[in-house]
């Protein structure tokens, strides 16, 4: 078998070659007007509670679960992964993303059990997340509270 003889550099431009080029300013358009209008619809949700007399806490934690819900239920229709796909990183950063993280993998597994399959699975993808979300927000209430006690 012959060996092709390449510097990376050379393989490097090979590469650069092969590769189509990306539609950077189409996919920043389509990632901005989705996920502004996730947040729109948010947004919404809370200046509608707000007028039906709810309180301000109330208004957004019963934004977020509406958020929350929606994205469960179009990842279990299969939507969400085609909205996804045309908005990009407009669907993955608000808590939508969230929801479909956690929701994703319980779908794929249902087959192997409500245990084994949804439960053990469930947080592949977010579990990271939470664990070092809660680790750093443990580590920086320490901080905070020894620099207010002594500080």
């Amino acid at each position: 078998m012959a060996r092709i003889k390449m510097t990376p550099q050379e393989y490097n431009e090979l590469a650069q070659k092969s590769v189509p080029p990306s539609p950077i300013v189409k996919n920043c358009v389509c990632a901005f007007l989705v996920g502004g209008a996730i947040c729109c619809i948010g947004q919404g949700v809370t200046d509608i509670m707000k007028w039906l007399k709810f309180s301000e806490d109330t208004s957004k934690t019963t934004a977020s679960i509406v958020l929350i819900a929606a994205a469960a239920i179009l990842t279990s229709l299969g939507l969400f992964a085609k909205i996804a796909k045309f908005a990009g990183a407009g669907t993955l950063v608000p808590i939508t993303g969230f929801a479909n993280s956690i929701v994703s993998p319980a779908i794929e597994f249902k087959s192997e059990g409500q245990v084994f399959g949804i439960g053990a699975n469930m947080f592949k993808i977010a579990g990271p997340v939470l664990v070092f979300g809660i680790s750093a927000s443990v580590i920086y209430g320490i901080i905070y509270w020894m620099c207010t006690a002594w500080g």
